[in-house]
């Protein structure tokens, strides 16, 4: 586990890309290389209860292949756990900052886990 600061990214289309399945010729293909897949949980401090967050971090998750949740904590901050590609996650969070609510964030601690492979979709909880 490591903590990070975030880096400057710039947010644009995710450009991912699917290979289309290749018909079965009665040989033997790789198996084809699993995501290197991590944990980014991260809390948010500052003026970010009662002012949408959540619903707003919610919005976003259709453009990015991130699985996880978010919720309320009882002294104020909001926290975000999620699971993907390293690479995506980041444009995720930068895509929260660029969204309107960096004016209330006030503080964002991040820390970087193995991906527990928990997730089956993006909630927010409680």
């Amino acid at each position: 586990v490591f903590v990070a600061s975030f880096p400057a990214l710039t947010h644009g289309c995710c450009g991912s890309t699917v290979n289309a399945p290749q018909p079965d010729r009665g040989r033997a293909s790789p198996a084809p290389a699993k995501m290197s897949l991590v944990r980014v949980h991260v809390h948010y401090s500052g003026r970010v209860q009662g002012v949408g967050f959540r619903y707003t971090v919610r919005s976003l998750v259709p453009g990015y292949d991130v699985l996880g949740t978010i919720r309320n904590l009882p002294d104020g901050r909001v926290e975000l756990v999620a699971e993907g590609e390293r690479a995506e996650l980041e444009e995720f969070l930068q895509a929260v900052r660029d969204s309107g609510l960096r004016r209330n964030i006030q503080d964002e601690d991040i820390v970087w886990e193995e991906a527990q492979d928990k997730f089956r979709g993006f909630e927010i909880a409680g």
